[in-house]
């Protein structure tokens, strides 16, 4: 009987192993598409309410080129805010943002990263992050003092922008300390550190961040926990204010009133430089 009973103890053993690995190993082989939802349509200029915007293509690594929108500042002393998207959808979803950037008389440029709707080519970290090195060169290029606004996962890139090149500020909205700390929330049973290829390092390079840095992040957040832009911001050298609204979900701070915490944000940098 004892060696039956072992047999049967190996047999569920060697199952549960085998069924691990198997749930590692999916994880590992489709994990860009839990990461990532680059789904939805690129929207035309003339479907917003954007005038002084032109469609632009920005040169990046490989010879390949991602599109965006660019309008530049219509008042004389206002930056351009370069927008860092989410892992949803085209940045052009979020066109409403961008006309009150407008509005106000602030430049923009938004753009999706390459494998997102408007943009061709292969969704990665690496390819991401050279996007959006990509991006900033551009906006600096037009000759205006240049801002930076990360959203979501774009606080990844956004964070990575401000560590290598010099902008005027840092906004960071709704932001994780990195990919993978989001990851072993939700999959904390899986060795995620191991398995995952798209970490998004915020906690590394928020410390080579010099610009002034401005966290918003709601406490009712379940898509990057609260906890996470808190982290964020302690790791900051350079803090300026981390908003925190309460009851907030991940998608709410816009309707909250981002906009005009943003705007004394920038207004400020741009007064102590």
């Amino acid at each position: 009987h004892m060696l039956w009973l072992r047999r049967i103890v190996l047999a569920v053993l060697v199952v549960a192993v085998l069924g691990y690995l198997g749930a590692c190993a999916y994880m590992y082989f489709n994990q860009r598409g839990f990461q990532y939802s680059p789904e939805g349509k690129f929207l035309a200029l003339g479907e917003t309410l954007l005038k002084t915007a032109e469609q632009v293509e920005i040169p990046t690594s490989n010879n390949e080129r991602i599109r965006g929108w660019y309008a530049p500042p219509s008042e004389a002393g206002k930056p351009v805010i370069v927008y860092y998207k989410g892992n949803a959808d085209s940045f052009s979803d979020e066109h409403e943002r961008y006309e009150q950037f407008v509005a106000d008389g602030y430049g923009f440029l938004a753009f999706d990263y390459r494998g997102f709707p408007a943009s061709p080519g292969v969704l990665s970290e690496e390819n991401v992050l050279k996007d959006a090195i990509a991006a900033f060169a551009f906006a600096e290029n037009k000759g205006f003092p240049v801002v930076i606004w990360g959203r979501s996962l774009g606080s990844g890139p956004a964070t990575y922008v401000a560590s290598e090149r010099n902008a005027r500020a840092l906004l960071l909205e709704t932001p994780f300390d990195s990919a993978v700390s989001v990851a072993r929330d939700r999959y904390w049973f899986l060795p995620v550190e191991w398995i995952m290829l798209d970490q998004y390092r915020v906690d590394q390079w928020i410390l080579d961040v010099e610009e002034p840095v401005f966290v918003a992040h709601g406490t009712a957040d379940t898509t990057i926990g609260y906890q996470h832009g808190v982290r964020t911001y302690e790791l900051a050298p350079n803090k300026v204010e981390m908003w925190t609204v309460e009851g907030a979900g991940h998608s709410d701070l816009w309707d909250a009133g981002i906009w005009e915490k943003a705007r004394t944000f920038f207004d400020g940098a741009m007064a102590g430089q």
